[in-house]
């Protein structure tokens, strides 16, 4: 079973883009900093590498900003490919299927509120 949840803040805003042709789709990739459960004096949180897609992207376009704190469920996605040197480069992502707002109303008081939580049904 590939399941993975995390509670973090954003590093930076996302990116967003969508895919060509006619039905074109929202991708948004952010990056959470994590807190470890174990920390040493100088290794304070992991950096996940998210993605989003559909409505969870368009969600995270209107809503989510760097420092907002999310939970995220997903997949562990891996993938590789060339770069320009010809070497293989290794990528790791969590692959969003739900997303929730961990922020109160007064941590984020000059964006707009977003709603509850975006759920694709998986």
């Amino acid at each position: 079973m590939n399941i993975v949840t995390l509670i973090g803040r954003l590093t930076r805003d996302p990116e967003i883009r969508y895919s060509q042709g006619e039905n074109a789709m929202a991708i948004a990739r952010f990056t959470l900093a994590v807190d470890k459960n174990f920390k040493k004096k100088d290794d304070k949180a992991n950096f996940i590498n998210c993605v989003a897609f559909g409505k969870i992207a368009e969600t995270v376009e209107k809503h989510v900003f760097k420092g907002s704190k999310i939970a995220v469920i997903g997949e562990w996605t891996t993938g590789s490919y060339k770069n320009k040197d010809g070497n293989t480069v290794y990528t790791n992502d969590c692959n969003i299927s739900k997303l929730e707002f961990c922020d109160s109303k007064s941590q984020s008081n000059s964006q707009p509120q977003p709603a509850p939580s975006v759920d694709m049904g998986f």
